[in-house]
């Protein structure tokens, strides 16, 4: 007898669960899928225990007929796939066939749905073995229950983490969800408390504001371009709001969330320097295109995908958050440096339904009305007037009132879009601080300069500049500069030498392992030449490669650092004027070559409100 066997369908499904439900977040993920395939416009996400108990979606989506929703059990059972170029052009969510197989061969599942024009039906599986079929009511959509999530499985369910670990994971998903389809209305419910709720109005910027607050939409920017082949749009944070990690960064394609290192590496490139070192932007950006330009099977939770034109997307990415950034003035408000009360978020809300279990948890809905409509008027977006703050207070009362009502704060989304005639305004410097700091001022306020970021800016944008410019400006040496390399580094640079040559570094062979060099550009700093020619070559032996865009940018940023003025350094009136003057003058004067701001702005309203000369 022949040791090859065909495997059972049940243990075919739970070894393919093990791709797909990986834990109760992944069963959300897939079922909230489906009902947006079936066009659902309301979904109800209902969880015990974070979802390891039960876990129940409904939707209003199309529903299932009675012979489609048996069928839709079977593995790779799917309405979206017909043929081998269907697989090329994929626009909905789900399409292998495999999510509800393998969901139910891991729990107790219980599935009701109805077309809405006959009695539906209702299905109960068991360890994915179908135990009961009975008739449902006829409302239009599905309603699937999970529960007991790995009860026959429990070298899963061992790997489960904590409740709080597990509700963040369900959080993320949901969270994408809602950023992916703003027009559709999400509803979150833990333990028999209302998590979040969204509006599924069609506006992102308020889901924005819903899922990361409103203080954080406020310092949204709208991006929008468009090429041949793709369509960009969404949003991105003003580069003072950062994170640790890339976690907030939201990429969709064609609906679709997906994880991929050239999408954030291009949003990366268009922030550039405006990024502090280590940081990451919370950016929300949809592309669409083609479907035959994507590939999107590359993955079982289909969280990544392959595009056929990369250098085109990513060119098309970073062009769009450039573009994006040079229509704005990017001086940070000083009011955004202040302690303030931690913002409510649907992030948060489930670490406080953790730890709260009094009926009046926090919620999203907890927010007071008047500070979700307060607005300054300096940030470009509609001041409060009493009638309007008459209007809070009703909004408020009815908050109070009934919880299950959700009010939304207007956001004026074209802020800041307009084109600015001056990025930086005039500034008129008033004095410094501690030798380190520039307080200017003009009408509209009160702004203070950190000196040395603001240098390091100036220079950094005409090293940049020099960098590519070699054969002009050469300088000649009456002794050569003499070079002394390892073996491995010589090799590098035999191999580079004439790439090196491009940035002005005309390296000549002086005996075994020994270079010199006769001339250099003549815009490197004086009496720091050799230190930062050596450096120049520890980046190319670093890298391993010559990338002059690298390795300019690299060089730039090393000169003006070293040759920017420090802290406690005092400068007399017409120096601190002129070096706020070539500030301004600057492509982008916000921030240092580093990412760190150069200008915090405090309007008049800041100060008075600090002195409560208003309240």
């Amino acid at each position: 007898m022949g040791k090859i066997r065909l495997m059972p369908d049940q243990l075919a499904n739970k070894i393919a669960a093990g791709e797909v439900v990986e834990r109760p977040a992944s069963v959300i993920k897939e079922l909230v899928e489906n009902s947006i395939d079936a066009n659902a416009t309301w979904i109800k996400v209902e969880l015990q225990e974070a979802g390891l108990a039960m876990i129940k979606i409904t939707d209003n989506g199309e529903g299932m007929t009675e012979d489609d929703c048996e069928r839709a059990f079977f593995r790779h059972a799917t309405s979206k796939i017909l043929s081998e170029d269907d697989l090329f052009r994929v626009r909905t969510l789900g399409f292998r066939g495999e999510a509800l197989a393998s969901i139910a061969s891991v729990s107790r599942l219980k599935m009701q749905t109805s077309t809405g024009e006959t009695a539906g039906s209702q299905l109960l599986f068991e360890g994915g073995k179908l135990v009961s079929r009975e008739k449902s009511d006829a409302r239009q959509g599905t309603e699937i229950t999970v529960n007991d999530l790995f009860f026959n499985t429990p070298a899963r369910l061992k790997y489960m983490k904590t409740i709080h670990t597990e509700l963040g994971h369900i959080t993320d998903v949901l969270n994408r969800m809602a950023l992916s389809y703003p027009d559709i209305r999400f509803e979150c419910i833990h333990n028999d408390k209302k998590l979040f709720y969204t509006s599924g109005r069609g506006d992102l910027l308020q889901v924005i504001g819903q899922i990361y607050g409103m203080q954080t939409a406020k310092k949204m920017l709208p991006i929008k371009h468009e090429t041949l082949d793709f369509q960009i749009s969404g949003y991105i944070a003003k580069p003072e709001v950062t994170r640790a990690n890339r976690t907030y960064m939201s990429t969709i394609v064609n609906g679709r969330y997906i994880r991929n290192h050239l999408l954030n590496r291009a949003i990366l490139q268009g922030y550039h320097t405006l990024l502090p070192i280590g940081r990451s932007p919370l950016v929300v950006i949809t592309i669409e295109m083609d479907p035959y330009l994507v590939d999107v099977n590359v993955h079982p939770a289909k969280l990544e995908v392959r595009f056929s034109k990369e250098k085109e997307l990513f060119e098309a990415i970073e062009q769009a958050v450039k573009n994006t950034f040079k229509k704005e003035t990017l001086i940070p408000e000083g009011d955004y440096y202040k302690p303030k009360r931690k913002e409510q978020s649907y992030q948060t809300s489930f670490t406080l339904t953790q730890n709260k279990t009094s009926e009046n948890a926090t919620t999203p809905n907890d927010y007071p009305w008047e500070e979700l409509m307060k607005v300054s008027e300096k940030n470009n977006f509609p001041p409060v007037d009493s009638k309007q703050n008459q209007e809070s207070e009703k909004q408020d009362n009815r908050l109070e009132d009934n919880e299950n009502e959700f009010f939304e704060p207007s956001i004026n989304k074209d802020a800041g879009v307009q084109e600015k005639k001056e990025r930086v305004p005039v500034l008129y410097p008033v004095g410094q601080v501690h030798g380190t700091y520039i307080v200017a001022q003009n009408e509209n306020g009160l702004y203070i300069v950190d000196q040395h970021a603001a240098q390091e800016r100036i220079k950094y944008e005409f090293f940049k500049e020099k960098v590519g410019v070699v054969v002009e400006e050469v300088q000649e040496l009456l002794v050569p500069l003499t070079f002394e390399f390892s073996k491995q580094e010589a090799l590098l640079i035999d191999a580079h030498i004439e790439e090196l040559k491009k940035v002005g570094l005309f390296f000549e062979p002086f005996g075994d392992q020994t270079y010199i060099i006769r001339s250099h550009p003549q815009w490197l700093p004086k009496g720091e030449e050799e230190e930062i020619i050596r450096e120049m070559v520890d980046q190319v032996m670093e890298h391993q490669k010559i990338d002059l865009k690298v390795l300019r940018e690299e060089a730039a940023i090393l000169m003006s650092c070293k040759r920017s003025i420090k802290a406690n350094h005092y400068l007399n009136q017409n120096d601190m004027f002129q070096l706020l003057e070539d500030l301004r003058k600057c492509h982008d004067p916000f921030t240092c070559p580093h990412g760190r701001p150069i200008i915090v702005f405090f309007s008049e309203y800041e100060m008075e409100k600090m002195f409560k000369r208003v309240m």
